[in-house]
């Protein structure tokens, strides 16, 4: 599986165009899963661990990874999958790093990986709930058969034991920009529900105001839709918040789509992403994005509100 994944740094030019690999794998049940090759540091067999008394019942341990310490969590635990008949033996641990944190996933087999669009993952229904652990859905050709993919959203799993401290510094506010924050409107668009709240907790704590949107596509329509009712995007917001990898359109292209449209093309726009910064540096570049920030750092939240907010001032 490491000569697999081997080229995985060569392939950054497919976000910038719309595009993904898929690491897709199972848990012991027909059930395919997948989460983003981007986040993937590496597959591996199943280590040696020892377990910490105390910890999360989703921490099955840890385990030494390139000489550091990392928690392995189960996987199929921690999405509370049912229990079936049929014994579960994991075969494998997907390391990955998120929001500048290294952890390891225990899963059962690894099929393949997968090159697709965001165009073609989908927001799983809503009318499965909020309890569920799918960030999207998408359907991929195995072996000549069309089969769901259900892709996992990694920053609720995490959520789940790590609880993320939403409060600010008072250090880092000032003063004299803070009081303008009143009645102003934030776009946050997100495909991970858990990312939105944390988000929205923090940015509300400054009186701001918060629309949430679930993917690329959707704020695009709705910028546009203010823009074709002759509404001012810039009078309407004080800046938005994207995700870089969202379904039907990620955060590159979106940023792409609005410089691109006249009316758009000064809304200020901050990267807010768990994807490696030294990639996002380079894209930021690219696609024309103001700032870029690693996710869930409530005090880098709040430089950049109020950067922007003294720009206007």
């Amino acid at each position: 599986m490491s000569g697999v994944l081997a080229s995985v740094d060569q392939r950054t030019k497919l976000v910038g165009e719309n595009r993904l690999e898929l690491l897709m794998f199972r848990l012991g049940t027909r059930h395919i899963f997948a989460i983003n090759v981007f986040k993937v540091k590496e597959v591996t067999g199943v280590p040696a661990m020892k377990q910490m008394p105390g910890s999360h019942q989703n921490l099955i341990g840890v385990t030494v990874y390139r000489g550091k310490t990392i928690p392995v969590i189960d996987l199929r635990q921690a999405i509370k999958m049912r229990t079936t008949a049929k014994a579960y033996s994991p075969e494998n641990v997907i390391i990955t790093e998120y929001n500048r944190s290294v952890q390891g996933f225990l899963i059962g087999n690894v099929l393949n990986i997968v090159n697709t669009s965001w165009q073609e993952i989908q927001p799983p229904p809503k009318t499965i709930g909020t309890a569920n652990y799918l960030t999207a859905i998408t359907q991929i050709n195995i072996e000549g058969k069309s089969e769901i993919v259900e892709i996992i959203d990694v920053e609720k799993v995490l959520a789940d034991i790590v609880e993320y401290d939403t409060s600010i510094s008072a250090d880092i506010l000032d003063k004299d920009v803070v009081t303008q924050f009143v009645g102003r409107k934030v776009l946050i668009v997100d495909d991970s529900g858990t990312a939105r709240k944390q988000m929205k907790d923090v940015l509300k704590q400054l009186g701001l105001n918060v629309i949430e949107c679930r993917n690329g596509a959707e704020a695009l329509g709705l910028l546009k839709d203010w823009a074709d009712l002759g509404k001012n995007v810039t009078d309407e917001l004080l800046l938005m918040f994207t995700d870089a990898e969202m379904p039907e359109m990620d955060g590159y292209r979106l940023t792409a789509e609005i410089r691109d449209d006249p009316r758009l093309t000064k809304l200020f726009i901050a990267l807010n992403t768990s994807l490696s910064g030294s990639f996002n540096d380079a894209m930021v570049k690219k696609v024309g994005c103001d700032r870029f920030i690693s996710k869930f750092q409530p005090d880098m939240l709040v430089d950049v509100v109020q950067q922007r907010m003294r720009e206007l001032l």
